[in-house]
């Protein structure tokens, strides 16, 4: 998803039947992409001259699953316990990270993929796909629950291997010579992995650049949706640190877009979804860090509904009056009859952290006819420039390691990730849930949606997912972001979700279960219903939300919607780079390939 002008427009002007002039000359017109077998489809001389020009290389993909559809149930056994194993899916150019989602897609390999290592490489095969009327797909980290990394009959721009990390002690962006204070920072390829960006920036260079929590999510994808990670609550969301992108956009064109070059550029990809080009280069801002990062977890059961009524309305109580401000991120899980807590800390040491959950442990010991502990709490804490280094974290059991033959040593990812790594989706929601709801004539009724929620399935509170409680400055980096306005108001992001283990259609013992799917997407509506009830407007977050959310556009960016589709059909007025529920995609067919009259 990343610079350097190398062809102009021209260059890439269609074929007869191909694509049509630029929005600016007037209103859209129809047109279908181009498929395999299709009068229009590139010969494979036209393929081959793409492949001779690259740095990288053109790959005719096929998935690892090809050889099991319609094979024997145990022939490829190994290859599904592979798909627990996020570094090989992301190594995979024909896989994603998710499987699929019952109902919604299924993960296809496209035809050809270009694994670019250069940008030229990505405005290379930009222009192909635009010359020949190709479905475009561009994949970094893959871990896109939308599907939105994969399809079929497409070219795919694989930025895996454009993965260099940069360091800066005094960052300007291009053009801002003179306007703008020199500050540190961090140039990031389109292909990292959060996981090797930390391992960088904070174990070896003692600073903190807000990433995602997931390590093998992709870098450029998690700042372009906006981006959550643990300390959101403290430092903002990742797009709000974004300070310049080198960016392919349709004409083939390479632009840098900061404050002072190209702007409404710089401005959408600070949160609006993937749609505007190819990243190929993140340039963020990084932070000092503080002297800790710690966790606290534990499990708590209730005896009986009074009992666990109660339970959930001293878990709120006790947020809004201890929790509710930048130290404390990630979740708590309000599941059925069971709390599991697992929150993370930041500018406190780990007995500060104690001397804070005191008086809630103090309250669940007195009440042993109620409720139950059954994980003790645990409390610690880590010099915050060893808290994503590998070594440390394998040495406390914390990370599971990429088990392949002479993998790196780095390449390790949170042992609770391991449960969605090539999952089937079957039913994904959330909610912003507005601050408001802490106060104290509001927390009964937070408290009881909450309750009936678990009746069903139960709901997870992700409080680093909302902005509510985050310094100014943190509030109003948001604020200059396209990422839907409630989440400054928000104090969490609500999630209730299901899915089940690797699976794929035609493969014999590895089918998806379509019953189960149903059921489950039944319950996760039905949770979700109660949580809306006191939910006056809304609103979610566009990398983690349903596949069938309705009025996305007001949901995933509100009021930000209209200046976001004048900046796309200025800079892709021609819609190649589409996405499900991207900016404009719903001027598309659900497949991207037939634009609507």
């Amino acid at each position: 998803m990343h610079r350097r002008r190398v062809l102009k427009v021209i260059a890439g002007l269609p074929i007869a039947g191909g694509l049509f002039g630029r929005a600016a000359r007037g209103a859209p017109q129809a047109l279908s992409r181009v498929r395999p077998g299709i009068p229009g489809w590139p010969s494979e001389e036209q393929w081959e001259g793409l492949g001779r020009g690259l740095q990288g290389e053109l790959i005719k993909v096929q998935s690892p699953l090809t050889q099991c559809v319609g094979a024997q149930a145990d022939a490829c056994t190994a290859l599904f316990k592979e798909f627990k194993n996020p570094y090989f899916l992301g190594d995979e150019v024909g896989l994603t990270q998710s499987l699929g989602w019952v109902g919604a897609w299924t993960s296809r390999p496209s035809v050809y993929a270009v694994a670019a290592q250069s940008t030229a490489d990505v405005v290379a095969a930009v222009n192909f796909a635009r010359t020949h009327n190709l479905r475009l797909v561009v994949k970094g980290g893959g871990h896109s629950y939308q599907g939105s990394s994969n399809a079929s009959d497409s070219l795919l721009i694989w930025t895996r291997r454009m993965r260099d990390i940069a360091r800066h002690d005094a960052f300007v962006g291009a053009g801002c010579e003179g306007k703008a204070t020199p500050q540190p920072a961090v140039s990031i390829g389109a292909g990292a992995i959060w996981g090797h960006a930390y391992d960088e920036v904070t174990t070896k260079g003692g600073r903190y650049v807000q990433g995602g929590g997931c390590m093998t999510v992709g870098v450029a994808g998690l700042v372009l949706g906006g981006g959550f990670g643990s300390f959101s609550k403290a430092f903002g969301i990742a797009g709000s640190h974004l300070l310049e992108a080198e960016v392919v956009t349709a004409d083939g064109e390479v632009r840098i877009a900061n404050a002072c070059s190209n702007p409404d550029l710089f401005w959408a990809l600070k949160g609006g979804g993937a749609g505007f080009g190819v990243v190929t280069r993140v340039t963020l801002r990084t932070h000092a860090l503080p002297e800790y990062f710690g966790g606290v977890s534990a499990t708590i059961k209730a005896a009986n509904d009074d009992a666990y009524r109660r339970l959930i309305s001293k878990i709120v109580e006790f947020y809004a009056e201890a929790l509710f401000n930048p130290h404390w991120g990630e979740q708590i899980l309000i599941g059925r009859g069971h709390v599991v807590i697992q929150m993370v800390f930041q500018g406190l040491a780990p007995r500060e952290a104690e001397v804070t959950w005191r008086p809630f442990l103090d309250w669940v010991a007195a009440s042993p006819q109620d409720v139950t502990l059954v994980s003790p709490p645990r409390i610690g804490g880590l010099p915050a420039q060893h808290f994503w280094d590998p070594s440390v974290l394998m040495k406390y059991g914390l990370v599971l390691a990429d088990d392949r033959s002479g993998a790196p040593a780095g390449n390790v990812f949170w042992a609770g990730n391991l449960e969605e790594t090539g999952a089937v989706w079957y039913a994904y929601q959330s909610a912003w849930l507005p601050a408001s709801l802490l106060a104290a004539d509001r927390q009964k009724d937070l408290a009881d949606a909450l309750f009936a929620a678990a009746k069903h399935l139960g709901v997870g509170l992700h409080f680093n997912k909302g902005l509510a409680g985050a310094p100014a400055e943190a509030l109003a980096a948001a604020r200059d972001t396209p990422v839907n306005p409630g989440v400054t108001d928000a104090f969490a992001l609500a999630i209730t979700a299901a899915l089940g283990q690797p699976a794929y259609p035609g493969v014999s013992g590895h089918e998806p279960d379509a019953g189960a799917a149903r059921g489950d997407a039944e319950t996760v509506q039905k949770s979700m219903d109660e949580i809306r009830k006191i939910v006056p407007k809304q609103a979610s977050y566009v990398w983690e939300t349903d596949f069938f959310e309705p009025n996305w556009q007001d949901s995933f960016w509100g009021e930000n919607y209209p200046r976001l589709i004048a900046i796309k059909r200025r800079y892709d007025p021609d819609g190649l780079f589409f996405l499900h529920h991207g900016v404009g995609s719903e001027e598309w067919s659900e497949d991207g390939f037939t634009r609507r009259g």
